[in-house]
This record gives C-alpha cells, sequence and structure tokens, in this order.
C-alpha cells in the first residue's frame, strides 16, 4: 500500500512588481500539512538595481512565518520595532499571534544580486492563536546539523533525530533541509498524529518507484514513513507536524480557527488601527474581496 497521500506541482503567483514565487499550499485539494499552512519558493531570480523584491507593510493574525534562504539577502521590519537582515543559512521565525504588520525588502544598490528562498506559514494552536506577537533571529551557527553518510540536513525549527532547533515552537513538528549526494536513502517514521512531506529544491528523488523533479512537493499519508531515494545530488525540505483537531480558516494574510477574528483583523486594518512598521512607510492595502 502507498504511504503518499498526494502530490502538488505549484502555482506561480505574483507578489507585485513582478516578483513571482511558486505556491504548493494551499492546495485546493490538500489545504495544510500538519500546521503547516502556506508554502511559498521564491526565486531562484537575478535581482538588478532598483528592482530588488518590496513587499510592503502587511498584516497578520493567527500564524507563524519561517523564512529560510539559498540565496541573497533580505531586510524584514515589523510592529514591534525589528529591523533584521536574513542570510542563507540563518532562520526568520515571526509569531503574528494576535496582530502584527511586517515587511519585507530586499534592495540591490549596485549591479546585481541572486535571490531563492522558501517562506512559510504555520498555523498556530488554537490556545496559542492570541498570543502576544514576537520576532526570533537564529544565526548559522545556532541552526543544528544533522550528518549522515552523503547527507547533511539542518534543522530549521522543531524536534527531529534526537536534535532540537532553539527557534521556539507552539506545536509538535519538524523542518529541515537537506543536502544530498545521489543514490542516498532517507526514512522517517511519522509519529502517529504526524503529517509530512518533503519538497525537492534541486535535484531529483524516487518514492515508491517513481522519480519527481525539483519543485514537487509530496505529502505522505498521516502516521505514516516518509522514505525516498536521491537519484542526483539533490537540496530538499522535509517537514511535518502534527494534525490540528479544529478546522483553519485563511483569508489573504489571516489565519483563525474563528471567522470572526478574521473579520475583526480585516477592519482593524481597514481602518488603519495596527501599529506602525519601523523605518517603512508603504503598506498593502486591504482586498476589496
Amino acid at each position: 500500500m502507498s504511504n503518499v497521500e498526494l502530490t502538488i506541482e505549484p502555482n506561480s503567483k505574483d507578489l507585485g512588481d513582478n516578483f513571482v514565487v511558486r505556491r504548493s499550499l494551499p492546495d485546493r485539494r490538500k489545504r495544510m500539512v500538519g500546521p503547516f499552512i502556506f508554502w511559498d519558493h521564491m526565486g531562484p531570480v537575478t535581482l538588478v538595481k532598483g528592482k530588488g523584491m518590496k513587499v510592503r507593510a502587511h498584516p497578520h493574525i493567527g500564524l507563524a512565518t519561517i523564512t529560510w534562504l539559498f540565496a541573497g539577502e533580505i531586510m524584514h521590519r515589523d510592529s514591534l520595532g525589528n529591523e533584521q537582515a536574513i542570510r542563507p543559512g540563518e532562520v526568520n521565525w515571526m509569531t503574528a499571534g494576535n496582530g502584527i504588520v511586517h515587511s519585507e525588502r530586499s534592495e540591490v544598490e549596485e549591479g546585481s544580486a541572486e535571490l531563492e528562498g522558501i517562506q512559510l506559514w504555520l498555523a498556530l494552536p488554537k490556545e496559542h492563536e492570541d498570543v502576544d506577537p514576537s520576532f526570533y533571529h537564529c544565526k548559522i551557527n545556532d541552526v543544528p546539523q544533522i550528518l549522515m553518510d552523503g547527507m547533511k540536513l539542518h534543522l530549521i525549527a522543531g524536534e527531529e533525530f534526537d536534535m532540537k532547533s532553539p527557534v521556539p515552537v507552539y506545536s509538535d513538528l519538524f523542518y529541515m533541509f537537506g543536502e544530498a549526494e545521489k543514490g542516498r536513502d532517507f526514512n522517517l517514521n511519522l509519529k502517529d498524529d504526524f503529517e509530512g512531506a518533503v519538497y525537492v529544491v534541486d535535484g531529483s528523488i524516487s518514492v515508491e518507484g517513481k522519480e519527481y523533479g525539483k519543485y514537487n512537493l509530496i505529502i505522505f499519508k498521516k502516521g505514516s514513513e516518509i522514505d525516498f531515494k536521491l537519484t542526483s545530488e539533490t537540496k530538499f525540505m522535509v517537514f511535518g507536524g502534527e494534525v490540528f483537531p479544529e478546522k483553519r480558516f485563511m483569508w489573504w494574510n489571516f489565519v483563525s480557527s474563528s471567522e470572526q477574528k478574521i473579520e475583526e483583523a480585516k477592519i482593524k486594518w481597514k481602518n488603519n488601527e495596527y501599529p506602525p512598521v519601523i523605518n517603512e512607510d508603504e503598506i498593502i492595502p486591504l482586498p476589496e474581496s
């Protein structure tokens, strides 16, 4: 019997100024994988002077964001007063909780620069949806590394393989970046209440005899086994976590187990009731629908 629940090829989304990302979650067939509710792969793209990545100030509730870069640099600014650059190998974790506003920019002063990375959202457990917002930056040397024969894993968040990331999390999960040689095998048994998945950043893998190339997301059944072979030198993300008992609603940048809280957040943003972002004077207005 197959352990694979679903495979997803991403949709392209324009974030504005012709900056396009590949979006794998949410999908109409699968809204979440454990607490992971949103998955964007930005780049690889070459930015030039005057045409950097510009994500103007916008609000969030009920979720946490994680940013991980393969190339380039992004400046994070938020309504708590944080102003933090992130570079490859580092982690930015932002807990929205009861409400935060942030912006993200990747400016090019001279010449050109490459940018590539993954940004995702995790829904917060119902009992933590209204926590105060916070921000955590993890330096490259503080991200645990798991070394196997021909394979290196970076434990971005959560716990796995008897190691724990210092990044604060609110539910039981794991999130790793892997680099492996051709011919290596990856195997991980999911907990009974866990869903899990692997995303191919570059290269290719074989799952149950079927080969998948870059940008494919392979989702495994709850409580099963994540098992694949590297059919080329490959970079991949592997992640999973406990499944929440309640449904999650998502509208624009808001996530909640309560539709009413999303409506309240919409009104609050429309009425300019959120605090401003440090050193940022541009905002994204509330969508019309």
